[in-house]
């Protein structure tokens, strides 16, 4: 007679999932440093998964909607990653809003303030200057001659290997980011101390320190 087989003592691996609102750039960098990884179990239990949804409050509802599915063990992380963007294109009411719900899920975000390429810029220089909107940043900012005289090229929002570009200056750039972080949360005036209120806000970095610890 047959031995019975012994049940299975394998358990479903938990999973960080994370939703950019940025179709191209966002998860394109993402990518490449989630490539970089050595663990090759954990690279297997990060998802970049795809959205349409491109503003603050659409994104984080997508990303608890998941949560919440079938499809989703308890111990799955999610991050939502998105841009502060212009006060003129979505107000700070929007964006508390969305950090409101964003907490009370469990949902982490990844805030970038003005927007990612921010977090981009510094990679190549020092830089605590603030940026009104996007198209701000990239008209009177240092990205472009810097990109063009470290990288050799020019910068494209699409650019599918944005990350093997910064690569070499990536540990200068999380340093500048902790550093800008913490001196806008300490000189942040009483009730505007939200990221989306600090400007530069450079939250990407606190999501790179979760992937490298998810396991």
């Amino acid at each position: 007679m047959p031995k019975k087989r012994k049940p299975s003592q394998l358990k479903p691996l938990k999973t960080l999932r994370i939703f950019c609102e940025g179709e191209r750039t966002e998860p394109n960098y993402l990518k490449g440093y989630i490539s970089t990884l050595e663990n090759r179990a954990r690279k297997s239990v990060i998802e970049i998964e795809k959205s349409r949804k491109n503003t603050a409050v659409q994104l984080v509802e997508e990303a608890i909607s998941m949560k919440k599915s079938s499809g989703s063990l308890p111990e799955d992380e999610f991050w939502v990653v998105y841009d502060r963007e212009s006060v003129v294109k979505y107000s700070d009411d929007l964006h508390a809003k969305a950090r409101a719900k964003a907490d009370k899920a469990g949902v982490k975000v990844a805030l970038c303030n003005v927007c990612f390429e921010y977090w981009l810029l510094i990679h190549l220089v020092d830089t605590d200057a603030p940026f009104s909107s996007y198209d701000n940043l990239i008209a009177t900012s240092a990205l472009r001659t810097q990109m063009k005289a470290q990288c050799g090229c020019d910068y494209k929002k699409s650019e599918r290997s944005i990350f093997d570009l910064l690569k070499p200056h990536l540990p200068e750039a999380r340093a500048r980011a902790k550093r800008l972080n913490a001196k806008g949360l300490q000189n942040a005036e009483a009730g505007r101390d939200q990221q989306h209120n600090i400007n530069p806000y450079v939250g990407v970095v606190d999501l790179l320190d979760a992937i490298d610890m998810f396991a």
